[in-house]
């Protein structure tokens, strides 16, 4: 496998980053065999793992910490901190307050010193962003935290925390984690040229759309997922938007086949092809879902297969608004009323 530099950081990284949201509660409940899943992602030559806090409550965290033991010098550990741990009103979000605690409870969850890369959930629209900033910073100086980054932030979230780091002498985020997929395009219009700007690393999220290019949900056999873990609206496949990615769905594993690759393949392989994308982060539940993944490493795609991917989805478009990330606290009504 080919490794590629993460940003400016001069650290290496494979293009496929191992998610492990599924590993735990929320997935596959069984340890052992959720070890052995990220063992043969290692050998397979992924040598980036992400991971964070309120993935199954913290026992994703502690999973990946008991499968890299003897094994933790040669992976790039990645984690994340702001969603809810508890229900008081300081369990959650990027004060300095929560961020010392919420690190401190990672490290021992993952059974190591340091974190490689730390990064913000979410942004907060309720605080300064020179707030989580400096204590992230403070974190880097003790040696807990060698890099920080930030997720689902907006074009113009990322160049506030960029100007903040440099006007403040703070440490700056130096990857962005957002969603991207053939289906979630949004990000090429803002985010992926701003983070290319500043020469951040990306390494996105979700490069099979939460199951839509996996090939599991078809025209002919699309039922409402039942799943816990898929709730609301982006499951609910009566709606025009999601009747309509069906079709997309459909034509995309005609290109698929026409290309001699799995729709899996020609999913993932669209997303690390991007020369603004770092890493896909792809989050295997079991052993067979992982090898489907694997191979996408080796394939490149066409500019003719590219092109037709873009008549079937033009470039920044994202087919349901319910898949996006972004603006989330400025669309509450509260926030656009006058």
């Amino acid at each position: 496998m080919e490794y590629r530099l993460l940003g400016r950081t001069g650290v290496e990284v494979s293009p496929l980053c191992l998610g492990t949201m599924m590993f735990g509660a929320w997935g596959n409940r069984d340890v052992d065999d959720s070890i052995r899943v990220i063992h043969h992602a290692l050998d397979a030559g992924i040598n980036f793992v992400d991971s964070a806090d309120v993935y199954s409550g913290g026992e994703s965290e502690e999973i990946v910490g008991k499968a890299l033991a003897g094994r933790r010098d040669d992976v790039v550990l990645a984690s994340k901190f702001f969603m809810p741990m508890g229900a008081g009103p300081n369990q959650s979000g990027g004060s300095r307050r929560y961020i010392v605690r919420a690190v401190e409870d990672s490290l021992r969850r993952l059974n190591t010193d340091y974190i490689d890369l730390y990064q913000v959930h979410r942004p907060s629209p309720l605080m300064d962003v020179e707030e989580t900033l400096g204590a992230l910073t403070d974190l880097v100086h003790q040696g807990k935290v060698r890099y920080i980054g930030s997720s689902s932030y907006s074009g113009s979230q990322i160049v506030e925390a960029q100007v903040a780091a440099r006007d403040r002498h703070l440490a700056r985020f130096v990857t962005e984690q957002p969603p991207y997929s053939i289906l979630v395009r949004g990000i090429e219009e803002d985010v992926l040229p701003t983070t290319q700007r500043y020469g951040m690393g990306t390494l996105s999220y979700s490069p099979l759309a939460g199951g839509w290019l996996s090939g599991k949900w078809r025209k002919d056999t699309a039922p409402t997922p039942t799943s816990a873990a898929r709730p609301g609206a982006r499951f609910d496949m009566t709606s025009v938007a999601n009747q309509q990615k069906l079709e997309v769905v459909d034509a995309l594993a005609q290109v698929a086949d026409d290309a001699g690759i799995t729709l899996i393949e020609l999913a993932i392989a669209f997303v690390i092809n991007h020369p603004g994308i770092t890493s896909a982060i792809i989050g295997p539940r079991t052993m067979e879902q992982l090898d489907s993944q694997l191979t996408a490493a080796d394939v490149t795609l066409s500019a003719e297969i590219l092109d037709r991917i873009d008549e079937l989805v033009a470039p920044g478009v994202t087919m349901n608004p319910d898949d996006n990330s972004y603006g989330a606290a400025e669309l509450r009504p509260a926030a656009r009323r006058r």
